[in-house]
Formats: C-alpha cells, sequence, structure tokens
C-alpha cells in the first residue's frame, strides 16, 4: 500500500486561487478552507502538518485582521503546524507581525506557485524531523532502559546490566570502573533497587571531595565530644546505611590509615566511632567506584592490596560512551525532552547537522559532558530545532592509533556505522538502509555476517 500523502491546508477565499494551488500541489493531500470556521473544522478533523494562510479573509478581505485572528487561533489549538502567511497588504509589517505570533514563514502576494512551493517543502521537512524527535525521544524512556532508569541500546552497557541484575540478589561487595561520567552512581542506584536492600537506604558519599581529616567522620562517625566540634554524637555513612546500601565513589582516595579501619569493617561487619568504645554491629553492602587504577596504586604502595580484594568480590568494567554507538543521539533526546521542558518549551529537537555531530563526537567527558552540552544547547537555540552550532563541539578528532589489520578495522567500523544508523531510526530496516545508502538486501546481509539485531 502506498504512503498517503501529507495533508496540506490552504486558507483562500479566492476560489480561482484556490483551484491552481489545488492542482499545482498534487505531492499533497490538499485541504480547502474559505473562511476562520471552515479552516478551523479542517485543523481539527485533518490535523495538517502545514497550512498556508492568506491573511485577507473575510470578513476583511482587504485587511489582516481575520487573517492574523485565524493564525492566532491554529498556534493555540495545534503550536507545532507550520504556517505560511501571504499577504499582499504591508508586507514587511505584516511578515514581522506573523513570525512574532508563531507562523514558520511569511511571502508577498501576487503568488508564485513554485517559489510558494519550494516554501511548503521546506516546512514540511521540517515538521517531519520535528515528528520524528518527538516519537523517539517519547521512546527513548519507554523501550531502552536497563535497571529501571539506564538509557541504552548498546549490547556493551546491556551486558553491565545483566551482570549486575545477577549479582545485586547477593550481597558480594561490587567495584565498579570506568571513567568520570559514564554512570557509575546510577548503576549502583540500579543495583540497589534490584537487590533485596531495596527497602532500605542507599547512601553514597565521594571520597575524593571530603577533606582527609574529616573523611573517617564521615565514614564511621563520632561520640559527642570525640574532637573539638563535636557537640553531639552523629551517626556515619557505614552505620546510616545498615540493612541498605553505602556506594563509595572515588574509593582510591581513600587515604592508606583509613583503608585499614575500612578493611576491619569488612571482615568483621562492626565500627566504632571516633572517641568510642563500643563495637556497633552493621549490615552495610558496600558498592564502590574509581576511575583510577588500584592495582598499579597497589604496586606503589598506595592502595591495599587485602582490602581490594575485599571491595572487588565482583569487578564491573563501564564502557565510555565512544564506546557504546548510538548511545549518544539516545541519551541527547532525552536530555533534551526534559531540559526544554525546564528551560525553554520551544526547542522541539535536533536539526540533521546536530545529530551527525553527536554522533561523531569522542565525548571525552563521557554522559555527563553529553548532558552539559545538551543544556547548554537548549538555552541557547533560538529556533525550534538545536543545530550542531548550539552544542559548540568544535571540529571532531581522529583516533590516534590505527588499526593495522585493515579487514579488522574496515568490519569494526561497519558495525559502528550499522549500529548508530539503527539507533537513529530506531530499528526501522528502511531507514537505516537510506541513513547508509545501501538496499534493504544488503542491509539484511550485513546484519547476519555481523551478528546485529534491528531493534
Amino acid at each position: 500500500m502506498a504512503d498517503a500523502k501529507p495533508k496540506l491546508l490552504i486558507v483562500e477565499d479566492d476560489e480561482g486561487l484556490q483551484a491552481q494551488l489545488k492542482w499545482a500541489y498534487d505531492d499533497y493531500d490538499v485541504v480547502i478552507a474559505g473562511n476562520r470556521d471552515q479552516a478551523l473544522a479542517a485543523l481539527r478533523s485533518e490535523e495538517p502538518a502545514v497550512v498556508t494562510l492568506d491573511l485577507g479573509l473575510p470578513p476583511d478581505p482587504d485587511g489582516t485582521s481575520e487573517g492574523f485572528a485565524v493564525l492566532d487561533a491554529i498556534m493555540e489549538m495545534k503550536p507545532d503546524t507550520k504556517v505560511v502567511v501571504a499577504s499582499g497588504h504591508g508586507a514587511r509589517e505584516s511578515a514581522l507581525q506573523a513570525i512574532e505570533r508563531g507562523a514558520y514563514d511569511f511571502y508577498q502576494k501576487p503568488v508564485d506557485i513554485e517559489e510558494l512551493g519550494l516554501i511548503v517543502g521546506r516546512a514540511f521537512k521540517l515538521a517531519n524531523i520535528e515528528s520524528e524527535n518527538r516519537r523517539l525521544a517519547g521512546k527513548v524512556g519507554e523501550d531502552k532502559t536497563v535497571l529501571g532508569t539506564m538509557i541504552t541500546a548498546a549490547p556493551e552497557m546491556a551486558k553491565v546490566a545483566r551482570t549486575i541484575e545477577r549479582v545485586a540478589p547477593t550481597n558480594v561487595s561490587v567495584m565498579l570502573l570506568g571513567a568520570s561520567g559514564t554512570g557509575k552512581e546510577l548503576l549502583a542506584k540500579g543495583l540497589h533497587e534490584a537487590s533485596d536492600r531495596r527497602s532500605g537506604a542507599f547512601i553514597a558519599i565521594n571520597c575524593a571531595a571530603i577533606p582527609e581529616n574529616l573523611l573517617e567522620s564521615e565514614l564511621f562517625g563520632h561520640e559527642k565530644g570525640a574532637f573539638t566540634g563535636a557537640v553531639k554524637t552523629t551517626e556515619g555513612k557505614i552505620e546510616l546505611a545498615d540493612g541498605g546500601t553505602l556506594f563509595l565513589d572515588e574509593v582510591g582516595d581513600i587515604p592508606l590509615p583509613l583503608q585499614v579501619k575500612l578493611l576491619r569493617f569488612l571482615q568483621e561487619r562492626v565500627i566504632e566511632r571516633i572517641g568510642g568504645r563500643k563495637a556497633i554491629p552493621v549490615d552495610t553492602r558496600i558498592v564502590c567506584a574509581t576511575h583510577q587504577n588500584l592495582e598499579a596504586m597497589i604496586g606503589e604502595g598506595t592502595f591495599r592490596e587485602d582490602l581490594f580484594y575485599r571491595l572487588a568480590e565482583v569487578v564491573v568494567k563501564i564502557p565510555s560512551l565512544s564506546e557504546r554507538p548510538g548511545d549518544g543521539v539516545l541519551l541527547a533526546k532525552h536530555f533534551l525532552a526534559r531540559f526544554s521542558a525546564e528551560m525553554n518549551p520551544q526547542v522541539k529537537g535536533f536539526a540533521p547537522d546536530a545529530l551527525a555531530a553527536i554522533d561523531s563526537w569522542n565525548w571525552p567527558g563521557n554522559v555527563r559532558e553529553l548532558e552539559n552540552r545538551v543544556k547548554r544547547a537548549v538555552i541557547m537555540a533560538d529556533g525550534k530545532l538545536v543545530n550542531a552550532e548550539d552544542l559548540d563541539l568544535g571540529e571532531g578528532e581522529e583516533g590516534d592509533d590505527l588499526a593495522l589489520n585493515l579487514k579488522r578495522a574496515r568490519e569494526e567500523a561497519d558495525r559502528r556505522m550499522i549500529r548508530k544508523a539503527l539507533a537513529r531510526s530506531q530499528g526501522n530496516i528502511s531507514s537505516t538502509a537510506k541513513l547508509l545508502g545501501i538496499s534493504r538486501p544488503t542491509l539484511y546481509d550485513l546484519l547476519k555476517q555481523y551478528d546485529l539485531q534491528a531493534s
């Protein structure tokens, strides 16, 4: 079955021009309206993506008041509609006023069929992009989440999620290894929520953000009068997480003397507050994370080997965003939907050049960098679509390492491009093949050859 033609509403009271426009634009399903009531009725029933609107409508055919009233009504009823306004009255003033009221574009009568056709064509392309952005933004949260909240379509992250789901019901200590900004705390929360401890507290502490002389008190608590300023007894994070999970971020920054005390807790499951003499039993599960090379630190004598093996009963390595083809676009759409609602509601999605820039950027700061770039772009965007300039990414850089095996390098490049295209098109085979510039049979062959899934 052939695809239905896109609907174009023409609001024009001149019957001769109505017929001329309907004949000229046979690529569209043209709906004609001659006045305000007909136009708004057609908008409700047909829901056209694009409208051409003559400002000179009855009962004010020689003015613009009725046309602007129709424009205002369209913007109120269906603000995503692309309205192309026409007028022969005070063209410059009318054009400025129309754009301020939400019109997509303006042209001056008399009508040039070819010129108007180009404007209408561009309007439909923009409407399709915005519609696809809204559809994908809606699907991101529904279809591409793991561990309840983490958004991904990458097999690498799906493998990480499966590992965490398997170890969650146990009480083993888990170490998350990955670069800064890869989502270690989000994964730790997911582990907690998937465990039998979900009804207990999830307590997170960044060991690198607390001065050494305060970190012991933060972790183990202190008794009243234990030191100057200790005006009351305070429970530490380990104690507060009793029955739940304690997430130690940047565990490699814990000083050696405190590592000894942490090791004793992991061995005996009891703590002593600073200034206290009573052993307090605590049932807290430890999940830790770091971007540092702890094995190298063990060799240098700055991290205890026995503590490492207590903390690293299960080690989970988290891939960087650049190692997760397609996830950049999925996450960017998710962030855009959130930030546009908070900061700039007119922004509806990404322009094609912005999507290409997101795909090609290496993201050294990982998901945190992507989130910040999208937030900036939403704030800076002037129109409805974020473009590449709004992201302010600069020029992409080539990798420093060259693969010596050309066959393997080409296969890896093919895999990455196919997965990015699948992510961009939400698994639609026809759209993916079109993005890649290949036929559908060729795409099917490549999917089979590389053992890739379309969804």
